[in-house]
């Protein structure tokens, strides 16, 4: 079968939907996070480009046809298991490249193509913990304005390591009124309400869990996207302006890895 043929074939039978709500609780996680001052930025792409990048066990989860890739850079605030942080090792800008795929047991939820950190402790963890793609990167979130008149946000990042200094990314958004969870369709919630990622490590598979609270989200209008690292990911570039939500932020608790039997 071809990579076409496999795009195109349904996923399995959810295990549950995506919405706003997740559908399991954490009771002992292994860290807790706050993401904070997110940017949620969204683009069609075709599905067996997307496809052609994802391991084995893993499919496309279309919407509308389509598959969709974010480019999401925001505020980290990584603690403890019982929440504790050190603001000096702890706090830290991020930009994630993901896609949302569906496994073979019927898990809807994240493949990261990449995820940039300016903290090197937390990329190399993250390498070895999580089997994530993480890469060190110099970054930069800067504001201006007063909220809720003119609130701007600025990501900027321009990646270190592994592998040479190609990839760099800028984002300028003005944040606008919050959205009423009532006035949040499906495509908002399929793109926003995820609580699994995957990950491989040679042969072996992944996966784990995030919990929070429903995203408060906020309109938004997209000054610069000026981005290479969906391109240094291996995807094409991404064409037209992108789908856009922001949020001030939400308390995570993260869950062990877990594997797949063999």
């Amino acid at each position: 079968m071809d990579q076409v043929d496999r795009a195109e074939a349904p996923p399995p039978d959810r295990l549950y939907p995506t919405g706003p709500t997740c559908p399991f609780t954490i009771e002992r996680p292994i860290m807790q996070q706050r993401w904070e001052r997110l940017t949620f930025l969204h683009w069609r792409f075709d599905r067996a480009a997307v496809q052609a990048l994802l391991p084995p066990g893993l499919r496309v989860d279309p919407w509308d046809g389509s598959a969709w890739v974010g480019l999401v850079p925001f505020l980290m605030r990584a603690g403890s298991p019982g929440g504790h942080l050190a603001p000096w090792a702890s706090t830290f800008c991020e930009t994630n490249v993901r896609t949302y795929v569906i496994d073979h047991e019927g898990r809807p939820g994240i493949w990261f193509f990449s995820l940039d950190a300016s903290r090197l402790g937390a990329v190399t963890a993250a390498r070895a913990g999580y089997r994530l793609p993480y890469f060190w990167s110099s970054m930069r979130l800067s504001e201006s304005g007063d909220e809720p008149a003119r609130h701007e946000l600025t990501y900027d990042c321009i990646r270190r390591w592994p592998g040479p200094r190609t990839a760099t990314s800028r984002v300028r958004i003005a944040v606008g009124d919050p959205i009423a969870l009532a006035d949040l369709d499906e495509r908002d919630h399929f793109l926003t309400g995820r609580w699994i990622l995957f990950s491989t490590a040679g042969d072996r598979r992944r996966f784990a869990r995030a919990a929070h609270e429903p995203w408060p989200l906020h309109r938004v209008e997209v000054l610069t996207a000026d981005d290479d690292l969906i391109v240094a990911a291996g995807l094409p570039r991404p064409q037209g302006p992108p789908l856009a939500h922001y949020s001030p932020g939400v308390h995570v608790r993260i869950g062990r890895p877990e594997r797949y039997p063999r």
